[in-house]
């Protein structure tokens, strides 16, 4: 018990609290709201990371400290492809985490998520690793190396993937709720290993830009079902609508969401991209002009 009070206390003071304020005006005000919550660690003097999701368009962001400290922070970096903010706060000093690469890491090894419930308030959650694999989500995303765990997301989204001997391991991302895996963490490798690129351009440059339709999907049978369009993307402009199923991508019939994205992502932000899909009884073609996610949310 004495082990684990230790372990906490070298842990939380480096967990923050976030608020983030975003105009009415920005894109992802619409589907994530103009006030977010959220949590973040520590990992440099002034840098602590987060999701992308919490800090994206943000005009104001409030840091909260686990001592009652209040500061504000600003985003100096974001990665649309792994989902992973970088903020840079203002304020005292506090603890920072040592980081772990997940290679580092093994299935079922015993892990826990320390995050904020709301300002200097704190909750932890322990459980175990139950996959280091790739993960692709509705929303035109996949990491190809995710941390799924049992745990249960004790706060709020955003907060810290910590192994037992108190190092950073990843960020956490996705609320899951399937059995043996209820969480999502994204590795932290994806900011240690861009750090300094990341910091200059305040996203990843070397990455070749992808191309990027606006949709939300999921597998049906051996297709691709379009659940949603976001609000003013390229799909939408295509004419592309909900209950669409996705047959095939430049003439390669895709079978489900890993296939589409390989087939969307081979091309650039501008270019022009053919779909076969059916709707209403018949298929047609339609074509799409890709946009760029980290433009269009900039």
């Amino acid at each position: 018990m004495n082990a684990t009070v230790a372990l906490l206390q070298n842990v939380l003071p480096s967990t923050v609290g976030l608020k983030a304020t975003i105009p009415e005006s920005h894109p992802s005000a619409a589907i994530l709201g103009i006030e977010r919550m959220g949590s973040g660690t520590i990992v440099e003097d002034d840098l602590l990371l987060t999701t992308n999701y919490v800090s994206v368009g943000a005009s104001q962001i409030e840091v909260a400290f686990v001592d009652g400290g209040r500061g504000s922070a600003e985003l100096v970096a974001q990665d649309f492809h792994s989902g992973l903010a970088v903020l840079r706060f203002a304020g005292d000093r506090y603890p920072r985490a040592r980081t772990v690469r997940s290679d580092d890491l093994v299935t079922g090894q015993e892990v826990f998520i320390a995050a904020s419930a709301g300002e200097s308030k704190r909750r932890v959650n322990t459980g175990a690793i139950t996959a280091l694999r790739p993960f692709d989500a509705f929303w035109e995303f996949r990491l190809e190396r995710a941390i799924t765990t049992t745990i249960m997301n004790p706060g709020l989204g955003g907060g810290g993937l910590f192994a037992m001997d108190g190092s950073l391991c990843g960020v956490v991302s996705l609320d899951l709720n399937e059995v043996g895996h209820f969480t999502l963490a994204i590795p932290t490798e994806c900011f240690s290993l861009y750090r300094d690129e990341l910091l200059r351009h305040g996203r990843r440059t070397s990455r070749r830009p992808r191309a990027w339709m606006g949709i939300y999907c999921y597998k049906v049978d051996d297709h691709v079902l379009i659940a949603g369009v976001f609000p003013g993307a390229p799909a939408e402009a295509a004419g592309l609508k909900s209950g669409d199923l996705l047959i095939a991508v430049d003439g390669v019939v895709v079978h489900d969401r890993s296939a589409l994205y390989e087939s969307i992502w081979k091309h650039s932000p501008g270019a022009r991209i053919a779909l076969q899909v059916y709707s209403d009884d018949s298929v047609r073609e339609v074509h799409v002009t890709a946009g760029d996610a980290e433009h269009f949310f900039s």
